[in-house]
């Protein structure tokens, strides 16, 4: 099978619905000093609660993403860089995070594992300061949903991402079970305060981003998270 052709799983499935483009995508609604102020605290154990239980979902990506040498990677939410030094040593990457506290571990790691091809910007997601058509994959690890606009960074993702690139986002969604929605939308309230909404809508989200997946998997233990590729046409 050809490495991003689509797949028709139960997933891609349901992004339908006459109230998808104006639905709300979570019942929580943040602003962006809120989230900044977040992974400032959070930064010191980041590594420890999200590291090793997440990995398994960054691996997957970015061996899905088939990077070749000399591509230019744009990391949207680089937080303590934990995927530097996933990336082959032949490409470039960029990493941006809003948050000074992460943009330090993040140093600290790419400097104490020498890698030398990931250079690391603070910056907003959803005003990134590059020009249009600037890279060949813009990759967004864990973080659409925690951003106070997804569908913003989305766009930006899609601005800067150059025609016939790659737009990659990993990230947990609602569940489609009914029970299992439920669960999530109660307690999204106070997942903020470990860095995500847990009721982001999957299917609402795409149709309001205007992205077309050619693929979506479920990665990770339990396979709660899903890794979304898109194709800039």
């Amino acid at each position: 099978m050809a490495l991003f052709e689509p797949r028709r799983s139960r997933e891609s499935e349901e992004i339908v619905g006459s109230d998808a483009a104006t639905r709300a995508l979570s019942v929580t609604v943040v602003e962006k000093d809120f989230v900044a102020r977040v992974y400032e605290n959070i930064a010191w154990f980041y590594d420890l609660t999200f590291g090793p239980a997440l990995h398994p979902g960054r691996v997957d990506a970015i061996q899905r993403m088939a990077i070749k040498p000399g591509d230019r990677v744009l990391e949207v939410g680089v937080g303590t860089g934990i995927n530097a030094p996933l990336y082959p040593t032949d490409c470039s990457v960029t990493g941006i995070d809003l948050s000074s506290s992460m943009l330090e571990k993040a140093r600290e790691r790419v400097a104490r594992k020498g890698v030398e091809n990931v250079r690391l910007l603070q910056m907003d997601a959803a005003n990134l300061k590059f020009a249009d058509d600037t890279f060949d994959i813009v990759y967004a690890p864990y973080v659409i949903s925690v951003v106070p606009d997804p569908v913003a960074v989305t766009r930006e993702m899609w601005r800067v991402c150059r025609p016939g690139g790659r737009i990659v986002i990993l990230n947990h969604f609602r569940s489609k079970s009914r029970v299992g929605a439920r669960l999530e939308r109660m307690i999204a309230p106070f997942t903020l305060y470990l860095g995500f909404k847990s009721d982001l809508d999957l299917p609402a989200f795409l149709v309001q981003a205007d992205l077309k997946p050619v693929s979506i998997e479920k990665v990770n233990i339990p396979r709660i998270w899903s890794l979304v590729t898109c194709v800039k046409d």
